[in-house]
């Protein structure tokens, strides 16, 4: 095959991911270059993403690369993956997960619990607000954009108490030392795809489905299917105040979602269940499920 073509983030984290698959697929006999670009996303910092179009501003540019033939594959933080592909592409493959949890980091308080009633703490999330306050109703929660390492600048800069991020991200950095607590999923539940890299590709492309194939991972994608069902169910957009985490054990599939009101309500709706999910359209039923115990429960 002739070389291969990377579409990419410009961000430190999205750069590390991009080199990351590339190389892999040169361990495997192939040449491979990287094609960085700037995203919506990257540029609209002074907003939410619920409030511009959610997190699909990130991934647009990179079709439209692969869409023009300008680059073969796109590498993606699998969170912010729209839960419904544009017709012509495809998840050509997803990687074996990292930590899937999410980190509290602070340079004032060496604990989540030590942030005093009324600390201000960061995050994009909608998610992560929603767990938040559910955990912690006393604290001021604000907004923060910008990539990981502008979020750990305004962090330092004093802007916040503490902030939240994916221990992912910071691990795949080399920043895990900024870590100064692990959020476990009983304390707060992950989002759909946390942790996951997912490789896009133009659905007509069989030849590159063929050859990403040993770089998946069977298990994190069966359990990321039924997290991003869960999400689909629910309306499909990633900037939800929604939750979903799956894991194996043996064959059964085990899958908990939370959902909460952005503002008013601190009580979370829950649900969880559990299938043998052996393909994707097994794990993407009891996704589904558990959306419908979700909105039984009241979620909407």
């Amino acid at each position: 095959m002739s070389k291969l073509v990377i579409a990419t983030r410009e961000s430190r984290l999205a750069l590390w991911q991009a080199e990351h698959v590339k190389t892999l697929l040169e361990q495997r006999g192939h040449e491979v270059a990287l094609l960085g670009m700037t995203t919506r996303g990257d540029q609209i910092l002074d907003r939410s993403l619920s409030k511009v179009g959610g997190k699909g501003l990130f991934v647009k540019e990179l079709e439209v690369a692969l869409e023009q033939g300008q680059a073969d594959l796109a590498v993606h933080s699998l969170k912010d993956v729209p839960m419904d592909l544009p017709d012509g592409f495809a998840l050509g493959c997803v990687m074996e997960r990292e930590d899937p949890r999410d980190a509290f980091v602070s340079s004032r308080f060496t604990a989540f619990t030590d942030l005093p009633q009324g600390a201000v703490v960061g995050t994009s999330s909608l998610r992560r607000v929603v767990l938040l306050r559910a955990m912690r109703p006393d604290l001021k929660i604000e907004p923060l954009r910008g990539n990981l390492d502008t979020r750990l600048r305004k962090l330092d800069e004093g802007q916040y108490d503490g902030i939240v991020l994916a221990a992912a991200g910071l691990k795949r950095l080399g920043l895990a030392s900024r870590i100064r607590h692990v959020f476990e999923p009983e304390q707060m539940l992950p989002s759909a795809g946390q942790g996951a890299l997912g490789i896009e590709v133009r659905a007509d492309r069989a030849d590159l489905l063929e050859l990403l194939a040993p770089l998946s991972h069977q298990a994190t994608w069966l359990a990321v299917a039924a997290e991003r069902a869960v999400s689909r169910a629910m309306g499909g957009s990633c900037s939800m105040p929604l939750a979903a985490f799956a894991t194996f054990s043996g064959e059964y599939l085990q899958l908990r979602a939370a959902w909460g009101e952005p503002e008013g309500a601190t009580d979370l709706v829950r649900a969880q269940s559990a299938a043998a999910a052996a393909d994707l359209a097994q794990a993407a039923e009891l996704g589904a499920g558990v959306a419908e115990r979700l909105r039984a429960g009241g979620a909407h």
